[in-house]
């Protein structure tokens, strides 16, 4: 008779219950997901695009330095654009320079006080030029009595003159003072610093020759014009003196002016070196009763005394 089965007959072990199929182990899940199992949706072996990569996406943080390299990209103008832009500003600035502005350096003290040495001038190329069919946009204008002209010349190329006697005038000059058709000519703005005497200086048209620096062929020429004391400006030129009138070379020593030589009248002074005048009385210093002062003011005249910085600006009539 056969007896139940005791309690120490070995009963088959069941084989311990593995991974099912299609299942992913603990250690799986956590070597894809991490120990706290933070796993990405569709993530694990069994997901479609498998174990989640590190993500290459850049942090918000970046995006706005982004979009404004992008805002500045789209600012900023093509290399095809740049250049036109540049051609452009070139032949404008030839144009200018050409037809219409000029830069001019006043070299010496003739013109004073109205130029000085060192005053940067811009002048005007268009104001005396036939009007044409721009007339209606550029000021063209004929010359007139009291006018600054800037002139071709012999020596120097060009020079800076004041027009004293327009065509048709009878002049003369007595002790320095000018008289056009007989009548004194009002003129504030002509200086005369001290100089030696000189007859055909301040006399005017001269009677005797007086020898350089009058030239002979123009002596020979103011002959022959002058009438009972009078010159009389030949039609199609001018007679100019410089403001400065006792340190002026101008037409009471070479002549006229003619109109083809006329080529802009100044505008402004744009800048000016602070320049000595040789024309000039020195002034009488007065020594410092404090050496120490002297000595501190002494780097600012170094920075802002080089230019004239009240004449900056100044418009030149």
């Amino acid at each position: 008779m056969n007896s139940p089965a005791s309690a120490q007959d070995s009963i088959p072990e069941v084989p311990a219950a593995g991974p099912a199929p299609g299942h992913a182990s603990d250690s799986a899940i956590e070597a894809a997901c991490g120990p706290a199992g933070d796993c990405a949706p569709n993530s694990g072996p069994n997901s479609a695009t498998g174990p989640v990569q590190p993500s290459s996406v850049q942090p918000d943080s970046a995006k706005p330095h982004l979009s404004r390299f992008k805002m500045l990209r789209l600012h900023l103008p093509t290399v095809p654009d740049a250049l036109a832009a540049l051609v452009s500003l070139i032949v404008v600035t030839l144009f200018l320079h050409t037809f219409v502005l000029q830069p001019y350096l006043i070299p010496s003290e003739s013109m004073e006080h109205t130029l000085l040495v060192g005053d940067f001038l811009l002048f005007n190329k268009q104001v005396y030029a036939p009007a044409g069919e721009l007339g209606w946009i550029l000021p063209y204008r004929p010359v007139e009595r009291g006018d600054i002209i800037v002139f071709h010349h012999p020596s120097p190329p060009l020079l800076v003159k004041r027009v004293v006697g327009l065509p048709g005038d009878r002049l003369r000059i007595e002790d320095g003072q000018v008289y056009v058709n007989g009548s004194p000519l009002e003129e504030p703005y002509a200086t005369f610093e001290p100089a030696l005497p000189d007859n055909s200086r301040d006399n005017f048209p001269a009677r005797i020759y007086p020898g350089p620096p009058v030239d002979p062929d123009w002596w020979r020429q103011m002959e022959s014009i002058t009438r009972n004391g009078e010159l009389t400006v030949p039609q199609g030129e001018y007679f100019v003196m410089g403001d400065n009138r006792n340190h002026s070379l101008d037409s009471r020593y070479w002549g006229f002016v003619p109109r083809q030589a006329v080529v802009a009248r100044p505008l402004v002074i744009y800048f000016s070196l602070a320049r000595p005048s040789t024309t000039d009385v020195e002034p009488v210093t007065q020594q410092a009763s404090d050496d120490r002062l002297g000595h501190e003011r002494e780097l600012a005249v170094r920075l802002y005394g080089f230019a004239r910085w009240n004449r900056i600006f100044r418009i030149v009539h």
